[in-house]
């Protein structure tokens, strides 16, 4: 195998998924509250966007994972290797359902704020909770990386 290619680099790619399909969810629901604010000759909230970005940090976590897995430096080890994918598999897909669901959550919450034009701070309050997963994982996966 060769270190730094494809096999390690599970966490961004899963994280990265995650994050595209959390921004999609969250992104249809704003546009469709603009839409309805503007059907309604009200102004449409740009804080919405907020709430669409917000799944965009899980792609990060998993680069960072990744960063680490590779700069880890590991000798040559066919079961060090396997152990490595594992975690990068485990850790990307924990990380980007985080993000898909952080989206599907968003997306609500674009839903809620574009109605009412209240909520904003509670609703960023869930968000950052369902982010916390997605950083755990980071962290408790790197803590997991064996040392040389």
């Amino acid at each position: 195998m060769i270190q730094g290619f494809g096999d390690l680099n599970l966490s961004l790619t899963l994280a990265a998924v995650g994050s595209a399909l959390g921004t999609g969810v969250a992104g249809m629901a704003a546009v469709g509250a603009w839409k309805k604010a503007f059907l309604q000759n009200k102004a449409a909230a740009f804080s919405l966007v907020a709430f669409v970005g917000a799944p965009l940090t899980q792609t990060i976590y998993g680069m960072i994972l990744r960063n680490q897995i590779i700069a880890a430096k590991l000798p040559a080890d066919p079961q060090i290797y396997t152990y490595l994918m594992i975690l990068g598999l485990a850790a990307g897909l924990a990380i980007g359902t985080s993000a898909y669901m952080q989206g599907k959550a968003a997306a609500k919450a674009c839903d809620a704020l574009g109605e009412t034009g209240k909520g904003f701070g509670q609703y960023i309050i869930v968000l950052g909770i369902i982010e916390t997963v997605a950083l755990f994982v980071m962290v408790f996966c790197m803590m997991a990386i064996p040392k040389v």
